[in-house]
């Protein structure tokens, strides 16, 4: 794609330390293959959603602002969303363009086609990899798809560069499922691990 582009849910400036080293700017992007029973972002795939839409020069210009942030604490871009993957091609071309000591940080699901993500495998400074859950019948009850993409993406991911997020989903999965997911990741030779309890009172709604 010669041009292009990145539809956002919104752009959230200054956060710290949650998605990425030092100051990040968080763009959201528009559209998910998930349909989670607990969405903490439904507006992501609501044909309702209002949503801004960049070219790569613009999202540059609009996030340049905090460019002495990024380089003060090693900051810089986390695409999120949503699925971000859905717009590798922006990502790479962003890449190229933004200033080469912003960090670009992937906050994923990982459940898209694998074209998708070899396209950024470069690009990528910290990969954060939301795998809900390794067990395919709580996956897939829980997002309404199967989780085969998820378990091959993770095979093409640098292991020293990614985060890998097993959260506690009430209703879903318990202490023994968590423990089985993270032996498996382990397994797999990921060491970076953040294990958390999911606050289903934050979504918006349960999805029906």
């Amino acid at each position: 794609m010669n041009n292009p582009t990145f539809t956002t849910i919104g752009v959230e400036r200054l956060r710290m330390n949650s998605d990425g080293k030092g100051i990040t700017t968080l763009v959201a992007g528009y559209g998910c293959p998930l349909r989670c029973q607990w969405c903490l972002n439904p507006q992501c795939f609501k044909e309702s959603t209002k949503t801004e839409t960049f070219t790569v020069e613009q999202l540059i210009e609009k996030v340049s602002i905090d460019h002495l942030y990024f380089l003060a604490t090693e900051g810089g871009i986390t695409f999120g969303g949503g699925e971000p993957l859905l717009y590798a091609d922006f990502i790479h071309s962003f890449r190229q363009k933004c200033p080469e000591e912003w960090k670009i940080n992937l906050e994923t699901s990982l459940n898209i086609e694998s074209e998708c993500l070899l396209k950024v495998l470069e690009d990528i400074d910290c990969f954060i990899v939301d795998i809900k859950d390794m067990n395919p019948d709580i996956y897939q009850r829980y997002t309404g798809k199967n989780n085969d993409l998820v378990v091959k993406n993770l095979s093409l991911l640098p292991k020293e560069k990614t985060i890998v997020r097993i959260p506690h989903i009430p209703d879903y999965n318990n202490d023994s499922d968590i423990q089985e997911s993270l032996d498996q990741i382990r397994q797999i030779g990921f060491e970076q691990t953040n294990v958390f309890p999911y606050d289903k009172n934050r979504s918006l709604r349960k999805q029906k």
